[in-house]
């Protein structure tokens, strides 16, 4: 059962990686070693088993694993949301009763996916999925599974379960419309972690995102400094993370995360193939490019550089 009312999701929710030994199999020691650490950060929520956790990579066994042993670790101290998306209606209701089951706090979904599906599909999809479960659905758009448009957000937004979306898009005027035409209480979090700033101060409630698994303080002091009016210090907390994550781009981003984690001694795992993951040589170069990047624009207070 729920613990968290959906308008106290907010806030800086990291998108949780699935941490995985060497052989590719679900490390639970190091996951709830990796839990506890966001935790102690601060964080007001997670997001599981989403493109940051691989989802498309495990199988529903797999999932629901996953989802049992973070909810297990979480014992109730924050929100939690899992992504419960897959391509078929079938799969994804099966994942969301589950997450009710299990304790989840709310579900989220991309729409459908791959066979360019019709509105309708889309439309119908979220519909199924609202009313098989009694906790609260986000809708996830992302470019990776199709971009919504407004209108179908709209309408999409009229299923009483649904409460919010995960809006992981540069369009970024588009927050303050759908807050606009939908409504205040429509909650939405800003998923692109380069424009997290800019998301809050166009009407997000909170962020949810793959580099806050890695760096949730410098995160959590752009959120603050926004709701504190300090767009100085958003401003240039901003500019280093944008730094970071285009230097993290340059590679398998998912596993340059799970090294800047390994640095500060918290359990990252392993990557699944067909993602690559950095060992000897190639980690040393990727450390001492982020050596020269804390160098260069003298970026302080983050912990996994501070670590180096």
């Amino acid at each position: 059962m729920a613990n968290f009312k959906v308008k106290e999701i907010k806030g800086v929710i990291p998108a949780v990686l699935a941490v995985f030994n060497k052989d590719e199999e679900i490390d639970e020691e190091g996951t709830r070693l990796y839990i506890d650490y966001l935790l102690e950060q601060g964080v007001d929520g997670l997001y599981l088993t989403g493109s940051t956790g691989e989802a498309f990579l495990m199988d529903l066994t797999e999932r629901k694993r996953y989802v049992e042993i973070v909810i297990d670790e979480v014992r109730k101290r924050v929100p939690v949301i899992v992504h419960i998306g897959d391509i078929g209606t079938k799969k994804s209701i099966k994942l969301a009763k589950h997450a009710y089951e299990t304790g989840a706090d709310a579900i989220s979904s991309v729409p459908p996916f791959y066979w360019q599906f019709r509105e309708e599909n889309i439309f119908n999809y979220y519909f199924d999925i609202a009313n098989s479960v009694p906790i609260p659905l986000i809708v996830y758009n992302i470019a990776l599974a199709g971009i919504l448009r407004l209108n179908i957000i709209k309408k999409i937004s009229t299923i009483e379960n649904v409460k919010g979306i995960k809006y992981t898009a540069t369009t970024h005027d588009q927050i303050s419309t759908i807050k606009d035409q939908i409504g205040q209480n429509f909650l939405i979090y800003s998923g692109c972690d380069e424009m997290a700033a800019s998301g809050l101060i166009n009407g997000a409630d909170g962020i949810i995102g793959s580099f806050l698994s890695l760096m949730p303080e410098l995160f959590i002091t752009i959120y603050n400094a926004i709701q504190n009016n300090d767009l100085e210090t958003a401003k240039a907390k901003q500019k280093d993370a944008i730094r970071i994550i285009e230097y993290s781009l340059h590679f398998d981003y998912f596993s340059v995360i799970r090294l800047g984690l390994k640095w500060m001694g918290i359990p990252g795992g392993y990557s699944r193939k067909p993602f690559k993951n950095y060992e000897g040589e190639e980690e040393k170069k990727i450390k001492k490019g982020f050596l020269d990047l804390k160098e260069k624009y003298q970026i302080e207070e983050v912990k996994f550089l501070d670590s180096l």
